[in-house]
């Protein structure tokens, strides 16, 4: 399976963005989904994750309240809405399909990466 992210850019504090993250096969539609990132010279992160029919997300602490994970199956499409960002949420951005049904917190468990997708906010 090959996931396209897309949708970062650059933007200013406060300000927002849309991910979206295309998957090349239908096959990831009953598949957890979550997204991750990795700034410049740390591990990577966990973001936010979605379960293959959308009824379970969990979210790291850091972006709870301010980003929402949602998902359009029919579209193979997962999005990653970021609201009142800040320069700390300054990362390249990884969508990935995990292995069950549901997803999860860790990288582990995830078998498909995509390619990233910068996101940069100025302060």
């Amino acid at each position: 399976v090959q996931l396209q992210a897309s949708g970062g850019g650059l933007v200013q504090a406060g300000g927002s963005l849309r991910l979206s993250c295309a998957a090349s096969a239908r096959t990831v539609s009953n598949n957890g989904m979550g997204w991750f990132r990795q700034a410049l010279g740390q591990e990577r992160d966990f973001v936010a994750s979605i379960s293959w029919n959308g009824g379970i997300t969990n979210y790291a602490d850091s972006v709870k309240g301010r980003f929402t994970i949602s998902r359009d199956r029919a579209k193979n499409t997962v999005y990653l809405q970021m609201n009142s960002l800040r320069p700390e949420d300054t990362a390249v951005y990884y969508c990935a399909v995990h292995r069950t049904a549901v997803g999860s917190t860790s990288p582990g468990g995830y078998v498909s990466w995509g390619q990233g997708t910068q996101v940069t906010v100025s302060s």
